[in-house]
């Protein structure tokens, strides 16, 4: 039960998430096509608030779970990584029209075909960490 909070947080992750219809394959097909502004607004949303919460934690005003100092470390500035891994995980996003993160509440939806897609992205998650070492980071 100590882990309760973030079932409870991920489960309202999850509604918003189908409730603004940001799982759904036609807002991502819209999105690609450049025919609505829905799903940038959702995404530039995220990007916004991600800004903020990580300069909250990097100014030392927010703890972790037990009261520790949260740490992040500076990313290396190398661009390989970031337009290889970003020209891969668009692909995958283009081709099956979701991204990893809404498999889990697709599923939960009640649409079980997407765990065909969750396998998928597991065995891609152990292909890359088989191929870690050979890959430019």
């Amino acid at each position: 039960m100590k882990h309760i909070k973030f079932i409870l947080v991920g489960i309202l992750f999850g509604v918003t998430m189908y409730m603004t219809e940001a799982v759904s394959w036609f807002r991502i097909f819209e999105m690609f096509k450049f025919q609505a502004f829905h799903m940038y607004g959702i995404i530039g949303t995220a990007i916004a608030i991600g800004i903020v919460v990580t300069w909250i934690f990097k100014s030392g005003k927010l703890n972790d779970i037990n009261g520790n100092p949260v740490k992040i470390n500076d990313k290396a500035k190398t661009w390989p990584r970031y337009i290889i891994g970003g020209i891969i995980f668009g692909l995958g996003w283009g081709l099956s029209g979701l991204c990893p993160g809404m498999v889990f509440i697709l599923i939960g939806a009640g649409n079980p075909v997407f765990i065909i897609f969750m396998i998928s992205i597991l065995i891609g998650t152990f292909m890359y960490g088989v191929l870690r070492t050979k890959i430019p980071h």
